[in-house]
């Protein structure tokens, strides 16, 4: 028990001492002298004392031969703290300032791997996932022939699959919600109507994502749906779209393990459609 103290009152003393030579490196007028130390810190992975003395000395160092290094050490140690939102910023400050800088390609990645941390689940709004996008094919552009290509390539693909989840499962809310607020047609048929345009949409826009037949699914049984609760003077009418569907989705996946339900649909359609 005794040593245990004596480990914790040594490491107390430690960490005072460390924060007693920080705090007196942040008084210090001696920029060079807070400039090594800062990528001491960095080396030593102290990334919030990195950022705190760095975020003076980019601007007092702008017009010196630490101007780029300064600025993009800063971007990495908001990075490797976490901050992912001050990183981009900073990663996006070096590019304009510095397009033909010597660290303007990693710049130019970073911008992209700061917000693709910041990417939130497929259900949360998607706005750091479109700008993630937006980086990193800038990158590509950019930079064709870089060796983090394949990486950034790779999180790109990443992230648009994020964003063609976030269309289906907003088609499937629409879908599960049907004619829940009473009468369908009262509702205006919006649910059902809003799925299949949700769910249309998502296949013009990704074409060959790999939940193509979940998409033309949820349109197939939304139309079925409108058919089955739809007025009488477009009951026929909506019938026979939904027959078409029906089939356009046995052509399209015939193989499908939904495809008893589409002939069962079909069935049903072709008695009013038929009479």
């Amino acid at each position: 028990m005794k040593r245990y103290a004596f480990i914790l009152a040594c490491m107390a003393l430690l960490m005072s001492g460390c924060a007693g030579e920080f705090n007196q490196v942040l008084k210090s007028q001696d920029y060079d002298y807070r400039y090594e130390y800062a990528k001491q810190c960095f080396a030593e992975g102290r990334f919030n004392q990195a950022v705190t003395l760095l975020q003076e000395l980019v601007t007092a160092l702008k017009a010196g031969e630490y101007a780029q290094e300064s600025l993009y050490m800063l971007g990495m140690a908001q990075y490797m703290s976490r901050d992912y939102e001050s990183a981009s910023l900073t990663f996006k400050k070096y590019g304009s300032s510095y397009p033909k800088g010597i660290y303007a390609e990693k710049a130019a990645f970073y911008v992209g791997e700061s917000l693709y941390e910041s990417a939130p689940e497929p259900r949360l709004d998607q706005t750091p996932t479109i700008g993630a996008i937006s980086a990193y094919q800038s990158f590509l552009d950019q930079f064709p022939d870089s060796e983090l290509r394949p990486e950034a390539q790779e999180k790109l693909f990443e992230l648009q699959d994020k964003l063609i989840m976030k269309e289906y499962l907003s088609a499937k809310l629409y879908y599960n919600l049907g004619g829940y607020f009473g009468n369908i047609n009262a509702n205006n048929e919006s649910n059902y109507t809003a799925c299949i345009i949700t769910a249309e949409n998502a296949l013009k826009t990704y074409p060959f994502t790999n939940l193509r037949e979940d998409f033309s699914l949820l349109i197939m049984k939304s139309k079925f749906q409108l058919a089955e609760n739809s007025s009488e003077e477009r009951r026929l009418e909506r019938y026979r779209d939904a027959e078409d569907e029906c089939y356009g989705f046995l052509n399209e996946f015939p193989e499908s393990k939904e495809k008893d339900l589409a002939q069962r649909y079909i069935t049903k359609c072709k008695k009013i459609t038929k009479d």
